[in-house]
């Protein structure tokens, strides 16, 4: 393969986005916004990068918020293991670093939450020369290369990696990283291609073999489990019922309406509801909606209700409107039920 950095960074030039996350590449504003885009495409990612840096302006901020307030900042944003991680590395950073992201690679890759690609586009601030690789840059060397082995597999990721690096400009390898994953997020999408406008269009073995389309190659997804979930939607005086989730696991240390996973009917709900002191006339069933998840569906149902106002066990409290748009993050599980503030 003939070097493609100039032609590339060339086009990089040209072509890139002006993304807030790029007028200030400091390592902690790369860091958020890589994060942040693991899950989520760069247009709805944008305002939520924005509100966490203008509250969250540095590591230290980030270690000292109070768990649900981050929460609250990342509510929509699912999987919120990203950023339960990330406060867990950012108290690192301050006990460990003085504050600031340490400007080596194993040393963030050894951070909570931080892998092999996201301690890679440190390269972005520190100049460090190593390769950043997600799903666009795989995708886009697969095609570079003619190369149908599975993207998925570790030892394909491997020897991607070494082309990556092997093509990498020693003086340049932020402009070269990022510019690899705009192209693949712009020109070298999934599906069809725009090879019309891809600047390594002449060099491409796959685009001259006709074969750019299916590139690159993943093994068919597995089967998702299918979970049913009753839910509980209960208004009382004080506001609306709602339940902290386990400190562990799916979702952790998020609230949500009252909820079984199990399909409960209504006399049974009614009994669940009654075994927390909350004494409920269940008038109108929940129209049924579902949130897939990395490896399982939930079914939700269930019924809307209302109650007397009472004391409720730990884990449990009655939201008023004000504190669920301000205080309790809700995940967007319950979206169909609960919207987000």
């Amino acid at each position: 393969m003939q070097p493609i950095a100039a032609p590339l960074l060339q086009w990089f030039d040209a072509n890139k986005r002006l993304l807030p996350f790029r007028q200030e590449p400091s390592a902690y504003h790369i860091w958020v916004s890589e994060i942040m885009l693991q899950q989520t495409r760069v247009a709805a990612a944008i305002p939520y990068y924005e509100r966490f840096i203008a509250a969250l302006p540095d590591p230290a901020a980030l270690a000292a918020c109070e768990p649900d307030a981050l929460r609250k900042l990342w509510q929509g944003l699912g999987y919120y293991n990203r950023v339960n991680n990330m406060q867990k590395a950012a108290r690192i950073v301050c006990e460990q670093y003085g504050g600031d992201l340490p400007a080596d690679y194993d040393a963030l890759r050894s951070l909570p939450g931080i892998g092999d690609y996201t301690a890679g586009a440190a390269s972005i601030a520190f100049g460090i020369p190593v390769p950043a690789v997600d799903g666009n840059v795989l995708r886009v060397f697969a095609r570079l290369y003619n190369d149908d082995a599975d993207v998925m597999a570790p030892a394909t990721k491997k020897a991607f990696t070494v082309r990556v690096l092997d093509q990498m400009p020693k003086a340049t390898p932020g402009p070269y990283n990022e510019a690899l994953m705009e192209l693949g997020a712009l020109v070298c999408i999934p599906g069809t291609p725009h090879c019309e406008e891809c600047p390594l269009a002449d060099l491409c073995r796959g685009y001259a073999a006709g074969r750019a389309d299916p590139l690159p190659v993943k093994p068919a997804p597995k089967a998702k489990g299918k979970v049913p979930v009753t839910v509980a939607l209960i208004e009382s005086e004080q506001g609306l019922l709602l339940q902290r989730r386990p400190a562990r696991g799916l979702l952790a240390g998020l609230w949500q309406p009252a909820a079984w996973e199990k399909a409960l009917t209504r006399d049974e709900l009614t009994a669940a509801l009654a075994g927390i002191g909350v004494q409920a006339a269940l008038d109108e069933p929940l129209p049924p909606a579902k949130h897939v998840f990395t490896h399982k569906i939930w079914e939700l149902g269930g019924w809307k209700g209302t109650a007397p106002a009472c004391v409720l066990p730990d884990g449990y409290v009655w939201a008023a409107p004000e504190d669920l748009a301000e205080v309790y993050p809700v995940p967007n599980a319950f979206g169909a039920y609960v919207k987000a503030k």
